[in-house]
């Protein structure tokens, strides 16, 4: 089993690597699968490290009730191995992640994004919040923060 996983991942991070030097693919890589990802999550040797570039937390100020406002986190890949983000779990109904499906190579920066649907919500502050799992050191969770205040 770890055999299977191993090559597994030697294949990913020589695909990536290819791609990484022009030579086929794309600059950021291909989409990578479940088991992919769920192995980047347990398999330190792979683990990178990252920055998020304009903060873990935003305040977003004042949304009209039954607007949908997207809130961008910038990471920016600052390790030697392509970063994959595998998950991106929401608090709440009223928001959706999105996540970048390809692998975020060394250097470069990908783009975690927040949609936040302020219909059915009551006016006033929220404080709402996303957990990113991916395969950074020292954690491989982080929070990401958002307020917004829903006015009429």
């Amino acid at each position: 089993m770890k055999k299977g996983l191993l090559i597994i991942v030697a294949a990913a991070t020589l695909i990536a690597c290819k791609n990484s030097s022009g030579k086929g693919g794309t600059a950021s890589g291909d989409s990578i699968t479940a088991a992919e990802k769920a192995t980047a999550l347990t398999d330190s040797a792979n683990f990178t490290t990252a920055v998020w570039v304009d903060s873990t937390f935003k305040d977003i100020g004042k949304v009209k009730k039954g607007q949908i406002v997207e809130i961008p986190f910038t990471i920016k890949n600052t390790g030697d191995k392509p970063l994959v983000i595998a998950s991106v779990s929401p608090g709440c109904g009223c928001t959706v992640g999105e996540k970048p499906e390809k692998p975020i190579m060394p250097g470069e920066e990908g783009k975690v994004v927040a949609k936040f649907n302020s219909e059915g919500q009551a006016e006033g502050s929220h404080n709402k919040n996303m957990v990113v799992r991916a395969n950074m050191k020292p954690f491989t969770e982080t929070v990401l923060n958002f307020k917004v205040e829903v006015v009429k």
